[in-house]
């Protein structure tokens, strides 16, 4: 498997279903209901069917073969100089 791709989020926590959208897992909120309800998503290696799961610092999801890492925006380092 690659590595996970990081995204930073603003707080402490994110919702399993606004995770997916603003890491491109999928293309609109709407799209994560069924996908979750499928259980073709998984967090930290196990099948999650919970859209409202909360995710934290550190937690890895994976769809369809692709992953992402939350990760903290504040230590985040994106490479750009600015």
């Amino acid at each position: 498997m690659a590595e996970p791709q990081d995204v930073p989020i603003r707080d402490e926590s994110i919702r399993l279903g606004q995770f997916l959208k603003l890491a491109n897992l999928v293309d609109s909120g709407a799209d994560a209901k069924p996908v979750i309800a499928e259980g073709a998503v998984r967090v930290n290696g196990s099948v999650e069917t919970r859209r409202g799961r909360q995710l934290h610092r550190g937690d890895v999801v994976e769809l369809g073969g692709v992953t992402a890492r939350v990760v903290d925006e504040a230590t985040f380092d994106d490479g750009l100089p600015w």
